[in-house]
């Protein structure tokens, strides 16, 4: 499973909010150049993989196959639900994070 580097976020918000002061001297640790893009991109796909394997299961249950059981629809429902969540609050962090850098002074 792939989880959110939090160091390589901090270093990406890093590198937007010197570009947006007009620092052309950013960190040496700048070589992540469209990593946070695919991680992020990563983590939509993975959440898209839940819910359509809960949705999945939960259609096999209600048309009676007998390999599904109401434990595993639920298990992937609530996994499903959980990551849309947690996605959705990593979503919001990230634009009040960049609504902060553009409104700094420059």
């Amino acid at each position: 499973m792939n989880e959110i580097d939090t160091n390589q976020l901090l270093l990406q918000m890093k590198i937007l909010a010197a570009k947006a002061r007009g620092n052309e001297a950013l960190p040496p640790e700048t070589s992540v150049q469209g990593e946070f893009g695919n991680l992020l991109k990563q983590t939509i796909d993975k959440v898209n993989q839940y819910q359509t394997e809960a949705t999945d299961l939960s259609k096999r249950f209600e048309a009676g196959d007998d390999s599904v059981n109401l434990t595993q629809v639920m298990i992937a429902m609530q996994k499903s639900t959980v990551s849309l969540q947690a996605m959705t609050q990593v979503r919001n962090k990230l634009v009040n994070a960049y609504q902060e850098i553009m409104n700094m002074p420059i």
